[in-house]
C-alpha cells in the first residue's frame, strides 16, 4: 500500500442546532486504501463522508484532498474537486424517470461534453465491468436491489474517479447479494486503483473489505487499525459494538457513551490506552 495520505481530517466537527454529531474527528486514509469507518446508527458516519465530498460544510476543522485543503473552497473550485470522487448511496438514489444507461451516464453528462452515444458506450461498459448485460434500457423499476446497487456503483465509476465513497453498501441486501457486492468492492480496488472509504454497522463486510477499520463513536474515532487488531481491541466500547452486544458501555438507543477520551493527532494508531474510566 502506498504510505502517500491521500485523504487527510483534522478536528472536524458539526452540530444541527443543539445536537453535535463530529467532536473532532481525527482520521487519515493512505492512497490506494480501503478505510472502513463502523459506528451505530446515528454516530454521524454519513455526515462524515458527506463532509468529505463536499455536500456538507464541517463547523469546524480542516480536510485535505491530495493536500488541499478543502473545507474554505468556493462551489466552483469544490465542484472540481468532486471529480475525484465517485459515490454509492445508501439505497442506490437512482432516478426513477431515467433509464438505467442514463442513470450511469449521469455525472458524465454533467461534467463532460460526451455525446449520448459515447455517454452510452461507458455506460454499457460499466455495467459489464458489474455483472450486468443486456440492461441499458431497463428502467430502475425493473431492477432487483441486488441490480440496482450495481447501476449505482457503475454511475460511481464511470467518471473514473480516484476515490470512492460507500455509504452502507449491503444494507437491504440478502448474505449472498451482500457477498457479492463486498467483492465487487474488492474488485474495484484492485481495477481501478480506487481509495475508498466504506460506512456500514455490517462487521462481515468491514473485515472483508478493509484494509484498516476506523470506529466512530460520540463524534470521535475512538480506535484505528486492521481488521484483526481491531478484533483482538481491549476497548470495550470497540468489543460490545462489534460482538452486537445489548449490554456494556454503549446504552441502546444512544450513539454512544459521553466522556471519551481526547483523540491524539496520530497516523493509524489505536487511539484507546485500556487506562480510561468508562
Amino acid at each position: 500500500m502506498n504510505s502517500r495520505i491521500k485523504i487527510r481530517m483534522v478536528n472536524l466537527q458539526k452540530s444541527f442546532g443543539d445536537n453535535q454529531v463530529l467532536r473532532g474527528v481525527v482520521l487519515e486514509v493512505q492512497q490506494g486504501e480501503s478505510m472502513v469507518v463502523i459506528g451505530g446508527s446515528g454516530s454521524g458516519k454519513t455526515v462524515l463522508i458527506k463532509c468529505t465530498i463536499g455536500l456538507m460544510r464541517p463547523d469546524e476543522g480542516e480536510i485535505y484532498v491530495d493536500g488541499q485543503e478543502i473545507t474554505s473552497l468556493n462551489e466552483q473550485k469544490m465542484s472540481e474537486v468532486r471529480k475525484k470522487f465517485g459515490m454509492l448511496f445508501q439505497w442506490g438514489a437512482l432516478f426513477d424517470s431515467l433509464p438505467v444507461w442514463e442513470n450511469v451516464g449521469f455525472g458524465l453528462r454533467w461534467q463532460t461534453h460526451l455525446k449520448d452515444e459515447e455517454i452510452r458506450r461507458i455506460a454499457t461498459e460499466k455495467l459489464e465491468l458489474l455483472g450486468l448485460k443486456n440492461v441499458e434500457d431497463l428502467m430502475p423499476s425493473q431492477l432487483s436491489g441486488g441490480m440496482k446497487k450495481r447501476v449505482s456503483l457503475a454511475r460511481a465509476i464511470a467518471i473514473e474517479p480516484e476515490i470512492l465513497l460507500y455509504d452502507e453498501p449491503t444494507t437491504g441486501l440478502d448474505p449472498i447479494m451482500a457477498d457479492a457486492i463486498n467483492e465487487l468492492i474488492i474488485q474495484m480496488k484492485e481495477k481501478l486503483k480506487v481509495t475508498s472509504i466504506t460506512i456500514t454497522h455490517d462487521m462481515k463486510s468491514a473485515y472483508h473489505i478493509a484494509d484498516r477499520i476506523a470506529m466512530l463513536c460520540q463524534g470521535k474515532i475512538i480506535e484505528v487499525g486492521s481488521p484483526e487488531e481491531i478484533k483482538n481491541s481491549k476497548n470495550p466500547i470497540v468489543q460490545q459494538f462489534i460482538q452486537g452486544k445489548s449490554e456494556g458501555p454503549i446504552k441502546i438507543g444512544e450513539p454512544c457513551i459521553p466522556a471519551l477520551p481526547s483523540q491524539p493527532h496520530l497516523r493509524g494508531e489505536r487511539y484507546w490506552t485500556g487506562k480510561e474510566n468508562y
